[in-house]
């Protein structure tokens, strides 16, 4: 049992398209927390996205009201430390800094816009707390399927790695407001739903099937309702709520024969729920019968829960924070496999990049964060090759950029891409609008990391991995670099030769080349 002085309370908020959520928890130095205040507002805001494009005067009134009584939840628990996100339904939207500002001013609250990798790294942060081990560990690929009321993340594990994600902007609520004028044109309106979803998803139909899916886990897509519809008919698995395959293909079989009034009528649930439990019951129904396994697990896991878990890592330390870093590590290679990269040379790379990073520390000044940037850079330098080995540089800064990299915002991304794009032999300058458009903290980061990368890129320029140990020492103005090999590393040489000046003139010191042998 934690002692009291080891207890910190923290709070996570969801500012989400269909409901405001918060979570108040007193969180342990183990990493695990305890909930003292889980509240639940609904709001418009997806709503409003979804139909109009922009969120109505109405509902950021609304909003900013819901959330001052959070506010005040916050003051009474004293809680210093917290995290507000906000989804597709601020994200997508067009005034999305008009509603950000106004929610700063009336409440304090900082919103962070985050996109749906980093929604997915908070909700398996969530999902490595309450799973067993094996399940998340197991060698059958297990699939994940969580529906948000504005798109559907699909990922794959095996193993702990990463095999296939893909989001598609299939919401339980943007089906519902895109698909909404349809209803009263069709007695079979479940059954144009659902032709719907399927010209949506038929790009991966075939990758789910070859994999022989054993285990699903659903997330999000009103769970919770579909969880009391069953009633005592639930099982448990491992301590996991599971719904058992034929008993959702029933629940499926039932919902899209009724209309709307009956299920509000036979479920007691009002119409808001009605209009997003029918797309959600299709939708999980639509992935299941893809698959081999014989029900849904339902850890009622959500995004203020990773948020809370998050924060405990952080604050403590936790080895939360190394099983974070190998999802991150995992979707980086996930990204480098699709794009056939060469493996032996990007793992060179990889190691030789953190190896100068950390020899170096007294020369550029870098923290933790951006050393993950530098190694998956190092990952997806090359990327670009993928669409053209002429100027392969560029095409990886394009690739990088429009991949959702899991636990990094776009912001992020857009650091990671100009350190990736500058692995050759241009260098940062202003006329590079990516490199113009960053902040001058940024620049430097960029530059210092892209010109570490760039050595690190030359001792292998070869692909033939010809060094085994690399060895960094300091020696008056100069940096000594030690390289380990029993074989001619002259190409190595004459292209680092090339590169040095950049390192000197970022780091302010030149690296020499030391063959050992």
């Amino acid at each position: 049992m934690s002692k009291k002085k080891d207890l910190q309370v923290a709070a996570s908020i969801d500012v989400g398209s269909n409901y405001l959520r918060m979570a108040i928890g007193e969180i342990s130095a183990d990493g695990n927390y305890f909930i003292l205040e889980d509240i639940v507002k609904s709001t418009n805001i997806g709503r409003d996205t979804f139909s109009t494009g922009r969120i109505s005067i109405q509902t950021i009134h609304e909003t900013c009201a819901d959330l001052k009584k959070f506010v005040k939840l916050i003051k009474d628990y004293r809680v210093k430390n917290y995290k507000a996100v906000s989804t597709s339904g601020i994200r997508e939207a067009e005034n999305r800094e008009y509603i950000m500002e106004q929610v700063r001013l009336k409440t304090g609250i900082e919103i962070e816009i985050i996109n749906n990798a980093q929604e997915r790294f908070f909700l398996y942060k969530a999902l490595r707390k309450q799973l067993s081990h094996s399940i998340l560990s197991d060698a059958l690929p297990l699939l994940i399927i969580n529906i948000a009321s504005g798109g559907v993340e699909i990922s794959i594990y095996e193993s702990e790695n990463l095999l296939l994600t893909e989001y598609i902007k299939l919401g339980s609520l943007r089906l519902h407001e895109t698909l909404s004028g349809l209803e009263s044109k069709s007695l079979n309106f479940p059954g144009v739903m659902e032709e719907f979803i399927e010209s949506k998803i038929y790009l991966i139909e075939s990758s789910i099937k070859n994999m022989n899916i054993q285990n699903f886990i659903g997330l999000g897509g009103e769970l919770n309702t579909i969880v009391k519809l069953f009633g005592n008919n639930i099982d448990k698995n491992d301590g996991i709520l599971f719904i058992h395959k034929k008993d959702m293909v029933s629940l499926y079989e039932k919902m899209t024969t009724m209309g709307s009034d009956r299920i509000i009528n036979e479920y007691k649930i009002t119409k808001k729920e009605c209009e997003i439990l029918l797309p959600s019951v299709i939708l999980f129904h639509c992935f299941l019968k893809l698959t081999k396994a014989k029900g849904i697990l339902a850890p009622m896991v959500s995004l203020r829960h990773g948020i809370l878990y998050n924060i405990a890592d952080k604050l403590f330390d936790t080895p939360g924070n190394i099983n974070s870093i190998s999802d991150i590590i995992s979707s980086a290679w996930y990204i480098a496999e699709k794009y056939n990269v060469d493996k032996n040379h990007a793992k060179f790379v990889e190691e030789i990049s953190l190896s100068i990073f950390d020899q170096s520390a007294k020369y550029h000044g870098l923290n933790n964060d951006e050393r993950l940037y530098l190694q998956v850079a190092a990952i997806l330098h090359d990327t670009g090759n993928y669409v053209n080995l002429s100027e392969h540089h560029i095409h990886s800064y394009s690739i990088i950029r429009v991949r959702k990299i899991t636990g990094f915002s776009n912001r992020e991304i857009l650091l990671i891409a100009g350190i990736a794009k500058y692995h050759a032999y241009d260098i940062p300058v202003y006329s590079d609008e990516n490199y113009r458009i960053l902040t001058d903290r940024e620049k430097i980061v960029v530059s210092k990391l892209s010109a570490i990368l760039k050595l690190a890129e030359s001792l292998d320029v070869s692909h033939r991995q010809k060094i085994k140990k690399l060895q960094i020492e300091p020696s008056g103005d100069a940096l000594l670099f030690h390289i380990y090999s029993n074989t001619d590393t002259l190409l190595e040489e004459w292209d680092f030769i090339h590169n040095t000046p950049f390192f000197e003139e970022v780091m302010g010191i030149i690296p020499l080349i030391k063959h050992k042998g």
